[in-house]
């Protein structure tokens, strides 16, 4: 059965729009189609329903007020422009959505405030506190601030984290593209993939770029991956264009679904394999590579062979096999200096207060081998 039904009854839903969808390269933000999208999330909101809306734009929406052509290629001016945008692009939304009677709040986010666990504890608290007091949350990137973050795929893979975070119950991604196609539709015949019900379905695929107006940064391949993120935690989602949003969300079939594939994790789960950031690596040997993979069993001292990094006891590290492939990922209870001193020896050797497990299983997430789509996670 289609997971449609869920996407029209979703009790929580995280709308992700691009800047394509918002803004034109000569006039800035586009207050009409804006004013559109406002329209339909309004609407959603009078069903009952609650709404995090992901946007971007910012930068985009500060280009034509400081007189800039094209998107910067500079971090300061992409900086500069987001500082002018983000002011525009909030109170844009504040109006429109006052008009409905609904209150807006603009939560920015960097990469560090969901890779740290204790910042990504209150992100989940502040949205939360924010949709239970009937504030829609409107989630941007601080490209302010941000450096590599600005990269960081257009919104789309922070979309698919908020969903987690809010513990949405669908997302929709949203661009100026009808869906995923089998081919660029630009240059010849393609047909859009209606749905997807994992990583194989997308096999023989080439993602094309959703970027047309020149001002968005993502292109297919990052929402794909967007998507496989928050489908395989357990949420249904939708890649469409912005005008069928209200299709979208009310279930029907537009654009491409992507099938619910993996039950939803716990939270520290899914911010170890897709939030976190590694402060190290730790190599096993192929016994412990099998005793991890096989058995989720927890990584013993006498199973690791080198340590790359410095850490911290608690700081989540990359555990590897021999050949360098990522087996896993998970929280160490051992700063790096304390163990080369333990490697490669069998617990019972050790002094006690070095018996507990390098990495217990209950603080390990498995990691798949990378796809050759985008960056489809394992």
């Amino acid at each position: 059965m289609s997971a449609r039904p869920r996407v029209a009854g979703a009790g929580r839903v995280v709308v992700k729009v691009g800047s394509s969808s918002l803004t034109t390269l000569p006039g800035g933000l586009d207050a009409a189609r804006l004013t559109a999208l406002v329209d339909v999330l309004a609407a959603v909101r009078a069903q009952g329903r609650e709404v995090v809306l992901v946007s971007s734009g910012a930068i985009a929406a500060g280009l034509a007020p400081l007189g800039v052509e094209g998107r910067p290629r500079d971090l300061a001016t992409a900086q500069a422009a987001a500082s002018v945008g983000q002011l525009r692009l909030v109170q844009t939304y504040a109006d429109a959505f006052d008009r409905h009677g609904i209150t807006v709040g603009q939560v920015l986010l960097t990469a560090d405030d969901l890779t740290r666990r204790g910042h990504y504890r209150n992100a989940r608290q502040t949205l939360e506190r924010l949709l239970t007091l009937g504030v829609i949350p409107i989630v941007n990137e601080n490209d302010t601030v941000a450096t590599e973050e600005i990269r960081f795929g257009d919104n789309d893979r922070l979309a698919a984290l908020v969903a987690h975070v809010a513990a949405a119950d669908a997302l929709v991604l949203l661009s100026d593209v009808d869906g995923v196609y089998d081919g660029d539709p630009r240059t010849g015949p393609a047909q859009l993939v209606d749905t997807v019900r994992g990583t194989g379905d997308l096999a023989a695929v080439t993602l094309g770029t959703a970027r047309r107006n020149g001002v968005g940064t993502g292109g297919m391949a990052t929402k794909v991956e967007a998507a496989f993120i928050a489908s395989g935690a357990g949420v249904p989602v939708v890649v469409t264009s912005t005008p069928q949003a209200a299709a979208a969300l009310a279930g029907e079939r537009v654009g491409t679904l992507f099938e619910p594939s993996g039950r939803r994790p716990s939270g520290r789960q899914f911010w170890l394999r897709y939030a976190s950031r590694p402060r190290g690596r730790l190599v096993l040997d192929d016994g412990a590579v099998r005793a991890v993979r096989e058995r989720h069993a927890s990584l013993l001292a006498a199973g690791v062979t080198a340590v790359h990094g410095d850490f911290l006891a608690d700081d989540p590290v990359e555990l590897v096999g021999p050949d360098g492939t990522v087996v896993a990922r998970g929280l160490v209870a051992y700063d790096a200096r304390e163990l080369p001193a333990l490697l490669g020896r069998r617990t019972p050797d050790l002094d006690p207060e070095y018996r507990r497990e390098v990495v217990h299983r209950d603080e390990m997430v498995l990691v798949g081998r990378a796809r050759a789509a985008g960056r489809l996670p394992g």
